[in-house]
């Protein structure tokens, strides 16, 4: 009896290693002919700003994880499809869906992944859009976000600002509807915090002669007293020559001087630096903060598909939403039960290195000091059950 049971057990373990790893299907939503990564765009390397495509990222975590996933005998495939408009993303994420794609990961404007999560019942990564209505006024319940809001970035400077006594604050607003919104958020971030806004001055680049005062960094910095100046301009080509320039000998922060990342590229503590040079070693240029948002992503799909090997779908669902990851910053990660916002570390930088982290030590927080950073529970901007 023992030899024919021992066949038996034999061919069992075959037949079990033989067998088809479950697969989770992942498709990535890109915009067609992104302006984000037109040539000029991309040699200007403005901080905060993609320096290349979401899916180096993406495809750099699952390469990683090769081994874990193998070890659990689960497989992630990756499809991307390019769509140009809002009406082509919600048809590409509908045929994603029906092809059996378990999760989404977009890479598109507000408007283009609000379309795509409306189109499935499945889970959708956002890591292109910082938009705080995607986490307030138009939240879903299944739509999650890599990528720090706007309201984090903003809260990340406040509380830098606050910890160096530059309580007096001069803000420089560019000409377009996202950055009087942007602007009106950072000033929801210096209530918060404490500080006080002296003035908010229009600027505008210009090839109007008439206009060339609107530019000027002189003219525009004068006759105000401020600890620092905060510059709102998404652009980023006017903010990326004021810092030096001002009136008074005073930093500049928002989108030039110091800047609040989710990633760069010198960040020296708790293996950063290994995930940057495998990073650049195969893409052959430096990780931002976009590519890091890509990059955890895929981390949080791996947790997904290690934590339910087998699906099906609805089991990666609840495990991504649940998921604790590690994104190279030193702290637990995980996603908010109510906006879907990834809670994180921001670095900031004045581009050459990381001069600081926010939260800001000693800032304490009932529950979870991350929720200092953004959003937090008792503002309830998000209506939807999740």
């Amino acid at each position: 009896m023992r030899p024919q049971r021992l066949g038996v057990a034999v061919v069992m373990a075959l037949a079990a290693a033989a067998a088809p790893a479950a697969t989770l299907k992942v498709t990535l939503l890109q915009p067609a002919d992104d302006p984000r990564l037109e040539r000029s765009r991309l040699e200007r390397a403005y901080l905060g700003h993609p320096g290349g495509p979401a899916g180096d990222g993406l495809k750099l975590a699952v390469e990683d994880a090769q081994f874990e996933l193998d070890a659990a005998e689960v497989r992630i495939s990756v499809d991307s499809a390019e769509v140009g408009s809002r009406e082509a993303a919600r048809a590409a994420a509908a045929a994603a869906e029906k092809a059996g794609a378990a999760v989404l990961v977009v890479d598109l404007p507000g408007d283009w992944t609000l379309a795509v999560a409306d189109a499935v019942k499945i889970p959708v990564l956002n890591v292109g859009d910082a938009a705080d209505r995607l986490r307030g006024s138009d939240c879903r319940p299944r739509l999650y976000h890599l990528l720090p809001s706007e309201r984090m970035r903003s809260d990340a400077l406040a509380q830098t600002l606050v910890a160096r006594r530059w309580a007096q604050v001069l803000m420089l607003v560019g000409p377009t509807p996202e950055d009087q919104v942007r602007a009106a958020t950072a000033q929801a971030s210096m209530k918060r915090y404490g500080l006080k806004l002296v003035a908010q001055r229009p600027f505008k680049l210009s090839a109007d002669p008439r206009e060339r005062d609107f530019a000027n960094p002189l003219l525009l910095t004068g006759n105000a007293g401020y600890d620092a100046v905060w510059v709102v301009d998404g652009a980023g080509e006017f903010a990326r020559s004021l810092p030096y320039r001002t009136v008074l000998p005073r930093p500049v922060v928002g989108d030039a001087g110091l800047v609040a990342l989710a990633w760069h590229a010198q960040f020296e503590r708790y293996g950063a630096p290994q995930v940057s040079r495998r990073f650049a070693k195969a893409y052959k240029r430096p990780m931002t903060g976009p590519d890091w948002a890509a990059w955890m992503a895929g981390k949080a799909l791996i947790g997904a598909a290690v934590a339910a090997p087998k699906g099906p779908a609805p089991a990666w669902a609840k495990a991504l939403g649940g998921a604790t990851l590690d994104g190279s910053k030193g702290t637990p990660m995980s996603f908010r039960a109510w906006d879907g916002q990834l809670r994180q570390p921001l670095l900031l930088s004045d581009g050459q290195g990381v001069v600081a982290q926010a939260p800001i030590e000693g800032l304490l927080h009932p529950t979870n000091v991350l929720d200092t950073l953004g959003a937090d529970a008792p503002e309830k901007l998000c209506k939807v059950a999740r």
